[in-house]
Protein backbone atom coordinates (compact mmCIF):
# COMPACT_ATOMS: atom_id res chain seq x y z
CA UNK A 1 0.00 0.00 0.00
CA UNK A 2 3.26 2.18 -0.11
CA UNK A 3 2.56 5.51 -2.21
CA UNK A 4 -1.12 5.34 -1.13
CA UNK A 5 -3.10 8.18 0.68
CA UNK A 6 -5.45 8.37 3.03
CA UNK A 7 -8.20 10.68 2.96
CA UNK A 8 -8.82 12.47 6.09
CA UNK A 9 -12.39 13.69 7.28
CA UNK A 10 -11.99 17.54 6.20
CA UNK A 11 -10.76 16.55 2.82
CA UNK A 12 -13.76 14.39 1.81
CA UNK A 13 -15.95 17.15 3.65
CA UNK A 14 -14.34 19.79 1.11
CA UNK A 15 -15.22 17.23 -1.68
CA UNK A 16 -18.19 16.65 -0.63
CA UNK A 17 -18.70 20.23 -0.61
CA UNK A 18 -17.71 20.97 -4.30
CA UNK A 19 -14.30 22.11 -3.21
CA UNK A 20 -12.52 22.34 -6.52
CA UNK A 21 -9.01 22.29 -5.31
CA UNK A 22 -9.44 19.15 -3.04
CA UNK A 23 -11.32 17.42 -5.99
CA UNK A 24 -8.75 18.34 -8.41
CA UNK A 25 -6.16 16.68 -6.41
CA UNK A 26 -7.86 13.83 -5.12
CA UNK A 27 -8.63 13.22 -9.29
CA UNK A 28 -5.18 13.00 -9.56
CA UNK A 29 -4.00 11.11 -7.08
CA UNK A 30 -6.89 8.23 -7.58
CA UNK A 31 -4.72 6.16 -9.84
CA UNK A 32 -2.22 6.04 -6.97
CA UNK A 33 -4.68 4.53 -4.61
CA UNK A 34 -6.91 6.52 -2.04
CA UNK A 35 -7.97 5.19 1.25
CA UNK A 36 -10.59 6.28 3.61
CA UNK A 37 -10.72 5.59 7.52
CA UNK A 38 -14.20 3.82 9.07
CA UNK A 39 -13.26 6.76 11.62
CA UNK A 40 -13.64 9.67 9.19
CA UNK A 41 -16.50 8.03 7.73
CA UNK A 42 -18.58 7.82 10.80
CA UNK A 43 -17.56 11.53 11.02
CA UNK A 44 -18.72 12.41 7.71
CA UNK A 45 -21.84 10.48 8.63
CA UNK A 46 -22.64 12.41 11.47
CA UNK A 47 -22.44 15.58 9.73
CA UNK A 48 -25.09 14.22 6.97
CA UNK A 49 -27.36 13.47 9.29
CA UNK A 50 -27.03 16.74 11.08
CA UNK A 51 -27.42 19.00 7.78
CA UNK A 52 -30.18 20.06 6.70
CA UNK A 53 -30.50 17.59 3.47
CA UNK A 54 -29.28 14.28 4.53
CA UNK A 55 -30.53 12.33 1.46
CA UNK A 56 -28.97 14.60 -1.17
CA UNK A 57 -25.77 14.42 1.04
CA UNK A 58 -25.72 10.56 1.86
CA UNK A 59 -25.91 10.59 -1.75
CA UNK A 60 -23.08 12.28 -3.00
CA UNK A 61 -20.83 10.32 -0.01
CA UNK A 62 -21.91 6.80 -1.99
CA UNK A 63 -20.62 8.38 -5.08
CA UNK A 64 -17.15 9.99 -3.05
CA UNK A 65 -17.11 5.91 -2.09
CA UNK A 66 -16.39 4.77 -5.38
CA UNK A 67 -13.08 6.45 -5.22
CA UNK A 68 -11.92 5.08 -2.10
CA UNK A 69 -11.36 2.21 -0.73
CA UNK A 70 -12.39 2.32 3.43
CA UNK A 71 -9.96 0.68 5.61
CA UNK A 72 -10.77 -0.67 8.94
CA UNK A 73 -9.00 -0.53 12.78
CA UNK A 74 -7.88 -3.43 13.76
CA UNK A 75 -5.57 -5.36 16.41
CA UNK A 76 -2.19 -3.33 15.23
CA UNK A 77 -4.28 -0.06 14.64
CA UNK A 78 -5.11 -0.64 18.15
CA UNK A 79 -1.69 -1.01 19.52
CA UNK A 80 -0.01 1.69 17.66
CA UNK A 81 -2.64 3.82 19.09
CA UNK A 82 -2.44 3.00 22.33
CA UNK A 83 1.87 2.94 22.16
CA UNK A 84 1.28 6.77 20.26
CA UNK A 85 -1.17 7.89 22.64
CA UNK A 86 1.05 6.91 25.81
CA UNK A 87 4.17 8.88 23.84
CA UNK A 88 1.66 11.86 23.53
CA UNK A 89 0.58 11.99 26.89
CA UNK A 90 3.76 11.51 28.30
CA UNK A 91 5.28 14.57 26.23
CA UNK A 92 1.64 16.45 27.43
CA UNK A 93 0.53 16.85 23.63
CA UNK A 94 -2.94 15.53 23.57
CA UNK A 95 -4.83 15.13 20.50
CA UNK A 96 -8.05 13.81 19.64
CA UNK A 97 -9.21 10.21 19.94
CA UNK A 98 -10.57 10.08 16.41
CA UNK A 99 -7.57 12.06 14.79
CA UNK A 100 -5.12 9.74 16.39
CA UNK A 101 -7.07 6.86 15.10
CA UNK A 102 -6.83 8.48 11.40
CA UNK A 103 -2.94 9.43 12.10
CA UNK A 104 -2.23 6.16 13.16
CA UNK A 105 -3.86 3.90 10.60
CA UNK A 106 -1.82 6.25 8.11
CA UNK A 107 1.48 5.34 9.63
CA UNK A 108 0.75 1.76 10.03
CA UNK A 109 -0.29 1.55 6.12
CA UNK A 110 2.45 3.81 4.92
CA UNK A 111 0.10 6.07 3.77
CA UNK A 112 0.55 9.80 3.33
CA UNK A 113 -2.43 11.99 5.11
CA UNK A 114 -4.72 14.31 2.74
CA UNK A 115 -5.50 16.77 5.54
CA UNK A 116 -5.42 20.59 5.84
CA UNK A 117 -5.26 20.28 9.67
CA UNK A 118 -1.49 20.00 10.35
CA UNK A 119 -1.84 21.03 13.30
CA UNK A 120 -4.26 18.22 14.64
CA UNK A 121 -1.18 15.55 13.27
CA UNK A 122 1.88 16.96 13.37
CA UNK A 123 3.16 15.90 16.70
CA UNK A 124 3.01 12.17 15.35
CA UNK A 125 6.30 11.35 14.62
CA UNK A 126 7.18 9.57 11.17
CA UNK A 127 3.51 10.77 9.54
CA UNK A 128 3.89 12.20 5.97
CA UNK A 129 1.39 14.68 5.54
CA UNK A 130 -0.41 16.82 2.24
CA UNK A 131 -2.00 19.86 2.77
CA UNK A 132 -3.44 22.10 0.29
CA UNK A 133 -3.40 24.94 2.69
Amino acid sequence: MSGSYLVDTDWAINHLNGQERTRQRLEELVASGLWFSTISLAEVYEGIYYSNNPAGNEKSLVEFLQDVTVISVDEETSRLFGKERGHLRSVGQMISDFDLMIGVTALQHNFTLLTNNRRHFENIEGLRIESLT
